[in-house]
């Protein structure tokens, strides 16, 4: 049986005003979101705003969250890259800094089909050995991740796992029940408003952004869903679906990467688990008038008092 499964979350990299990592927040998210009960942490994932940061920052933020994390729970690594080989060069890094996995995605900018992402995939767990996850995420690489591809990899042991943000639930879900007789296959919802649903079909677990404002509403669905408790997990998704509803603040006034991720560094600035809500360029940092809105709906559900 895997032992990846339940809420992972992927972590904010909060930022200093000269776009260094600060470090003293960056420990701060890891500890809410092992305190809050999260069963893993992903790094340098999208919502850690990978592409954005140099070889030298990426190894830096593995080997201080390699660290900080201290085997308490599994790491798992975003080694996202355009190309095969530069995706090789961070699985290399990421495994000798102490990942447990690493999430690679199809190569992008360039144009590939199926057959030569199958080879992506191939070419890489070939050259590092250290356990592969695909990530499915068409809206920024701009190809699909088709389920003969997904569940032929998974079969023949090249990867262990899907993180599923391609919004496809169809998909997902045939992908789920083309792999049901492999156990030590998991396939996780990037979802964070159907999360429950997801969970129904037979997900092994979550991979929400938001849950580095609110680690432990997701772990409270979670629970609820594995002693089937569904009236309590939609409660609780329910919840987390207005929480969710920052994302949207600053959406028409900025790109959707700057008001979803920058609502949550408003949000956990608000909370105090971050010092900064600084956005790496050229994406916008959100303004008071949307910081009070954000305020508005952390008091909402429950996360800010006054």
């Amino acid at each position: 049986m895997t032992k990846f499964k339940g809420v992972i979350p992927p972590v904010v990299t909060p930022l200093n005003a000269d776009f260094t990592v600060d470090y003293p927040s960056y420990a701060r998210v890891l500890e809410h979101l092992i305190e809050g009960g999260c069963h893993g942490v992903f790094v340098l994932g999208s919502t850690s705003e990978v592409i954005f940061h140099d070889d030298k920052m990426r190894r830096e933020i593995i080997e201080h969250s390699a660290k900080v994390v201290n085997g308490r729970v599994p790491l798992i690594v975003g080694v996202i890259d355009p190309t095969t080989d530069r995706v090789i060069h961070h699985a290399d890094v990421a495994k000798r800094a102490g990942a447990d996995a690493v999430v690679a995605t199809a190569p992008f900018y360039t144009v590939t089909s199926q057959s030569e992402i199958l080879d992506h995939f191939r070419f890489i767990r070939d050259a590092v050995d250290v356990p592969l996850v695909a990530y499915d995420i068409p809206v920024c690489v701009h190809v699909k991740l088709q389920r003969q591809t997904t569940v032929t990899l998974a079969r023949e042991g090249t990867i262990i796992g899907l993180k599923d943000s391609s919004g496809d639930d169809g998909n997902f879900r045939y992908a789920l029940l083309d792999l049901a007789d492999q156990p030590d296959v998991f396939l996780m919802t990037g979802s964070e408003i159907a999360v429950d649903s997801a969970l129904l079909m037979g997900a092994h677990g979550v991979v929400p952004g938001i849950a580095n404002v609110d680690p432990h509403g997701y772990v409270r669905l979670w629970d609820a869903a594995q002693r089937g408790d569904w009236v309590a997990a939609r409660k609780e998704q329910e919840r987390l679906c207005r929480l969710f509803e920052i994302v949207w603040v600053a959406q028409g006034r900025v790109s959707g990467g700057a008001s979803g991720i920058g609502g949550f560094k408003t949000a956990m600035k608000s909370l105090g688990i971050i010092d900064t809500a600084v956005m790496p360029r050229p994406r916008a940092a959100l303004n008071q008038m949307e910081t009070a809105r954000i305020n508005e709906i952390l008091r909402a559900t429950g996360l800010l008092g006054g």
